[in-house]
């Protein structure tokens, strides 16, 4: 997913989908100190927000990992846990986690001592390992019933299978990809530029968000949130300047444009290929989990066809969705993608 866009979009829509809102967790945060990266580049003093709902079994085996997705943080997360929901807290612990960058967690916009563009660049590899050390260390859980994320959460969901193949029994991407097509990089490499050529941006040293760039990352996004056909179908040419305003509105308000692009920046360079010379069938045999694939067949956020591959080089269950709701579309068909990941997480 992307931006505020989903967080707004989000909220606004799932309290239509599943009512209302989750009793909210309480914030947390685990301290990781001096963390690092791949890069070699260090970030100081790491702090990784967290909420868990639920409670730990006596065996300690029903914990569940649930990331965020690009620019939302785990408050937006709350309304998809609960009985009924895509994450049953009744029945497992699940562990909501803030991914770097989120401006939660470690980020441009609140580092004391990397603030802004100072802030070292991360990839999925980096934001996993602080996730399986606030697990592991932090929590003293050993081992995850699952992982489960969407769109970026669905990539650092297939970055999880293949850096820790025997921390978790199942792994559930939901339209995710475990390495970005050309079309995806295309997308993210406009917004990336609609920020950068903004004056206000100012190399990220700004004093206010960046107006040019954040409305027109926004329209950017808005084109392939959904597909043509819906946008066609639920927006009038009447209705379209309430609408540009309100998605501008929606995607750019409470988001720092420096946090955007760090997330922006490690979802272009995912590719879970990579340790392995880009090897992808090397990466899917390292796989240990069972999977369930999610992917929806008219997304033009993030293309299915590397989740569908590797999906079948593991010989992995998938649920296709196929709707005008596109990249969304987990979102239209939340009822059937929720009882298919409650049947996977029991089997």
């Amino acid at each position: 997913m992307k931006m505020k866009p989903l967080v707004a979009s989000i909220v606004l829509f799932t309290s239509c989908l599943v009512g209302l809102a989750a009793e909210m967790p309480e914030q947390k945060f685990a301290s990781l100190g001096d963390f690092r990266l791949e890069n070699g580049q260090e970030i100081k003093n790491l702090k990784l927000g967290y909420r868990t709902a639920g409670g730990l079994n006596a065996a300690k085996s029903n914990a569940v990992l649930f990331p965020t997705w690009f620019t939302g943080t785990t408050k937006d997360l709350v309304d998809f846990v609960g009985p009924g929901k895509l994450v049953d807290s009744s029945k497992y612990y699940v562990i909501l986690v803030d991914s770097l960058g989120d401006g939660i967690s470690s980020s441009p916009s609140n580092s004391r001592e990397q603030p802004h563009m100072r802030f070292p660049q991360i990839n999925m590899r980096d934001m996993v390992r602080a996730e399986y050390e606030l697990v592991a260390k932090h929590l003293k859980v050993s081992h995850l019933r699952a992982v489960i994320g969407i769109s970026m959460g669905g990539m650092e969901t297939f970055q999880w299978m293949v850096s820790y193949p025997d921390f978790m029994d199942k792994a559930i991407p939901i339209v995710g990809s475990p390495q970005l097509t050309s079309y995806d990089l295309l997308l993210w490499a406009a917004e990336l530029h609609a920020f950068e050529t903004d004056p206000a941006w100012n190399g990220g040293e700004y004093s206010s968000p960046p107006p040019a760039g954040a409305a027109t990352a926004a329209d950017i996004f808005a084109l392939a949130q959904t597909t043509p056909q819906d946008r066609v179908h639920h927006i009038s040419p009447r209705d379209f300047p309430q609408f540009l305003g309100k998605n501008r509105q929606d995607l750019t308000k409470n988001f720092d444009a420096n946090n955007q692009i760090c997330q922006l920046q490690a979802m272009m360079a995912d590719d879970v290929s990579a340790p392995f010379g880009g090897s992808m069938e090397k990466a899917a045999a390292t796989v240990r989990a069972k999977v369930l694939v999610i992917a929806s067949l008219r997304d033009h956020v993030v293309n299915p066809t590397p989740a569908l591959d590797f999906a079948r080089l593991i010989s992995a269950p998938t649920l296709e969705l196929d709707s005008d709701c596109g990249h969304m579309g987990f979102l239209c068909e939340l009822d059937k993608v929720s009882q298919t990941v409650a049947r996977f997480l029991e089997e």
